[in-house]
């Protein structure tokens, strides 16, 4: 079939968006697709003129990730891969997030919102730490993330945040082993535990470093990795994804589990996870990206509310 690959975007994780869209069009390419790639901005919609039978947009990050282009390519009736705008938005605002996991029961660490307009917020922030991560409320690949160890570095993060957003979540900082788990088609994949020399597996950890370790073998109990699993599902699907996303996962020293984040449009370099995930089960590259392609056309084209 036709497809266009969108990717770039005004983010600042255009680079990885970049590697990651030539390789989904590569991998198109290899299953047989006839493949226009694009570099798309918001001032320059052009390369969506271009008749296709799906359109699978590869950006992170502000405008490409976070339900704006989703909302154009619903409402030019172009069936896409990924989550709808809905849950796109949802999914990149981290406190909105950890609200709509709460109120399914599901587990994520505890945390107060500052708000630089509000004094009283601001003060409550002492309450969970340090340690605590101040975090950028919609940022993706680890961005505005500061692992704070001391009260002098809480309150300097907090206050670079707030100068910069007017707003940060602070978290309770959970202290053991990292994992993340991809999900395709609603079915959880296997965990991937993330052992870094850095001293938090932040945007370079992630695509620069070579030192970053990607284990299958957790070193967790089989029970335990089936719970997470099962809890990665139930979080994919109250934000409402659709066909993929990858949510992060941190597990303390008494082996209770926190759902910490979820990105809708996982990145698909040759150090991205989700596709890493996907070859272990038994989906190769070339076979993921068809799959998400023929899900999506068989779907269709669909405007979320």
């Amino acid at each position: 079939m036709k497809v266009t690959v969108l990717y770039g975007g005004p983010s600042s994780e255009r680079e990885v968006s970049l590697v990651s869209g030539r390789a989904v069009a590569d991998g198109l390419r290899a299953a047989g697709h006839a493949v226009t790639e694009v570099d798309i901005q918001p001032n320059n919609l052009s390369g969506l003129d271009n008749p296709c039978d799906v359109v699978f947009p590869v950006l992170h990050g502000e405008w490409g990730e976070d339900g704006q282009l989703q909302e154009i390519l619903e409402q030019r009736k172009l069936p896409f891969v990924g989550s709808g705008s809905h849950a796109s938005r949802l999914g990149m605002n981290k406190l909105d997030t950890k609200q709509a996991w709460e109120d399914a029961g599901l587990p994520t660490p505890p945390y107060v919102l500052a708000v630089r307009q509000h004094p009283d917020s601001i003060r409550s922030i002492n309450r969970l730490g340090p340690p605590a991560v101040a975090k950028a409320i919609a940022a993706g690949s680890s961005i505005g993330v500061y692992i704070c160890k001391s009260e002098k570095e809480l309150r300097e993060s907090c206050e670079k945040l707030l100068a910069e957003q007017g707003k940060v979540l602070v978290e309770r900082f959970v202290e053991g082993i990292e994992l993340t788990v991809g999900v395709l088609e609603g079915k959880a994949l296997s965990p991937i535990r993330i052992v870094s020399k850095a001293a938090f597996f932040d945007y370079d950890a992630k695509y620069k470093s070579a030192e970053t370790e990607h284990r299958f073998d957790t070193g967790l109990p089989t029970d335990l990795i089936e719970r997470i699993q099962r809890d990665v599902e139930k979080a994919h699907e109250v934000v409402g994804a659709r066909d993929l996303s990858r949510i992060d996962v941190m597990v303390d020293q008494d082996n209770n589990p926190y759902l910490i984040e979820i990105n809708t449009m996982p990145g698909f370099t040759p150090k991205s996870l989700l596709p890493e995930m996907a070859a272990h089960d038994g989906v190769p590259f070339a076979k993921l990206v068809d799959r998400l392609v023929n899900r999506a056309y068989e779907r269709g084209a669909l405007v979320e509310a």
